[in-house]
């Protein structure tokens, strides 16, 4: 008569069976734990690196248009004109602000 292997040595079985349960365990632990938070960090550092990156260039781009400004309109703008730039680069920046806003909700097609 051949013997069950599940009752041909019962403690080593037994052992193999818990040890591999327990690797199971882990296993799936870190799947569905550690390389989701690994994924979800990688989205983090980049998403906030371009956060910053787009900051910087529409901050710098925001001088630039009052730069341009003070350069081109200097001789119409002096005396208690000399404020009209700075309106200008608010207006351009606060434009640039409500097309971010109003990009946040969309969906792309």
């Amino acid at each position: 008569m051949a013997s069950n292997p599940r009752h041909g040595d019962g403690d080593k079985s037994a052992k193999d069976e818990v040890s591999e349960l327990i690797r199971l365990v882990v296993a799936y632990a870190k799947q569905e734990t550690v390389d989701p938070l690994k994924a979800l960090g990688r989205f983090l550092v980049f998403g906030l690196a371009g956060a910053i990156l787009l900051a910087i260039g529409c901050l710098l781009l925001t001088l630039a248009v009052l730069r341009g400004l003070q350069t081109e309109l200097s001789a119409h703008l002096s005396g208690e004109l000399t404020w009209v730039p700075y309106v200008g680069a608010l207006i351009f920046a606060g434009g640039v602000a409500f097309l971010a806003v109003r990009r946040i909700g969309k969906v792309p097609r």
